[in-house]
């Protein structure tokens, strides 16, 4: 059986980049200047991230403003950084902190993984599969201690909280927080976690 033809259309194609035989490596992010905002290396294929739902920014400004005050002077707190997890893996975490002395400054596109000691992944409707599954393997397999999942739970931040069982390098669940997160590693934080979708108004 055969199909019936698509109907002409005046879109352009786009000018997607095509991949070599042997895949991507991480240090091709940084020369490839075309990409979309926020694409991850997974696996050697790249990783085109969706529009940003409103829930999604909500929690990234909640973490980074909360985190910021809350974190040591020896972290680092970034937002929607590359970690090179290795030649074909460079993931895009939406939150990380990091040992502070693993600053490069203002031209730094990335981290190593030995400097990472959190990880934070907001899950979309697109990034269900590899937030769940690939990327924690990923972490673990570089030997990131923490790792924290956020989802939206019938408008909610629910967030999901993981140690690395370094002997087997695999995440254990620490906890599910629904109101209120409070931890000691890898610092002492307390989030209050009601506000996460809460949209800040300016004061007048």
């Amino acid at each position: 059986m055969t199909a019936d033809p698509l109907p002409p259309s005046d879109r352009p194609v786009p000018g997607w980049p095509v991949p070599p035989p042997e895949g991507y490596f991480a240090e091709d992010l940084d020369r490839m200047h075309d990409l979309p905002s926020h694409t991850e290396l997974i696996d050697g294929s790249l990783v085109f991230v969706s529009p940003q739902a409103k829930f999604h920014m909500l929690v990234i400004n909640f973490l980074d403003q909360e985190l910021n005050e809350q974190a040591p002077e020896d972290l680092e707190v970034s937002r929607e950084m590359t970690v090179t997890l290795g030649p074909r893996q460079r993931p895009e975490p939406d939150i990380l902190v990091a040992r502070a002395e693993a600053d490069a400054g203002l031209d730094q596109t990335t981290y190593h993984p030995e400097d990472v000691v959190l990880v934070i992944e907001v899950m979309s409707p697109d990034s269900v599969e590899r937030d769940r599954k690939r990327k924690p393997q990923l972490y673990a397999e570089a030997k990131i201690p923490h790792l924290w999942r956020v989802e939206n739970v019938n408008d909610r931040a629910v967030f999901y909280t993981y140690e690395l069982d370094l002997a087997s390098k695999v995440y254990s669940l620490t906890g599910i927080h629904h109101d209120r997160l409070q931890l000691d590693e890898p610092f002492k934080i307390d989030l209050d976690l009601t506000r996460a979708t809460r949209r800040r108004r300016a004061q007048n």
